[in-house]
This record gives structure tokens, C-alpha cells and sequence, in this order.
């Protein structure tokens, strides 16, 4: 299981993009690896198409979900999530530091 999930804002911990933040685009818990905005930008050199004039593509490439750390929307630290039930007995993820609930 993992502590993060599509549009969580997360920070990357190593690396070439160190220190950056992003969101999360994707996830892929088989191959325990993450797409996050803006980070891991790699080239792509695409053929032409009929609809597309090919040529070479920047876009973000998958990184080791390892690497990457949440952050708190109120705090806006970086932050290992604890696990807490509401009262209705929803589980939900909560900042270790100031408390908050990130849904």
C-alpha cells in the first residue's frame, strides 16, 4: 500500500530534482514508481505521423516513489502521513506535524 495517491503535492527528496515540488499526474504500485508534474523531464525523439509532425518531446518520466515525500498543504513540510479513523470510521491520512487531514 501506498501513502501516496493521484493529486497529492509531494517533494522530491534525491536525485537531479531535488527539493522540487509537484503533483502527483499517475501512480504505478507494481513497479512502485510515481509521474509527478514538472519533475523528471526526459526527451522523447517521436517519427511523424499524419497528425503529428513528430520531432523530439519533452515529458515527465516515472520516478521511484522512494524518492518522493508528501507535503503538508498547511504546514507545507514535508511529512510522513499517520493513520487515523474519523469518527464515522473512514480511514484517512493526517500530518504527523501539525495535524491536519489530507483527503
Amino acid at each position: 500500500m501506498f501513502n501516496i495517491k493521484k493529486r497529492d503535492k509531494v517533494i522530491v527528496l534525491s536525485g537531479k530534482d531535488k527539493g522540487k515540488k509537484g503533483e502527483v499526474l499517475d501512480v504505478f504500485p507494481k513497479e512502485s514508481r510515481v509521474i509527478v508534474s514538472k519533475i523528471n523531464f526526459v526527451k522523447r525523439h517521436t517519427k511523424p505521423t499524419p497528425r503529428d509532425p513528430g520531432g523530439i518531446r519533452e515529458k515527465e518520466a516515472p520516478i521511484a516513489v522512494s524518492k518522493v515525500m508528501l507535503v503538508c498543504p498547511k504546514c507545507d513540510q514535508a511529512f510522513r502521513p499517520k493513520f487515523d479513523k474519523l469518527s464515522d470510521g473512514k480511514k484517512v491520512r493526517a500530518c504527523r506535524k501539525c495535524g491536519e487531514v489530507i483527503v
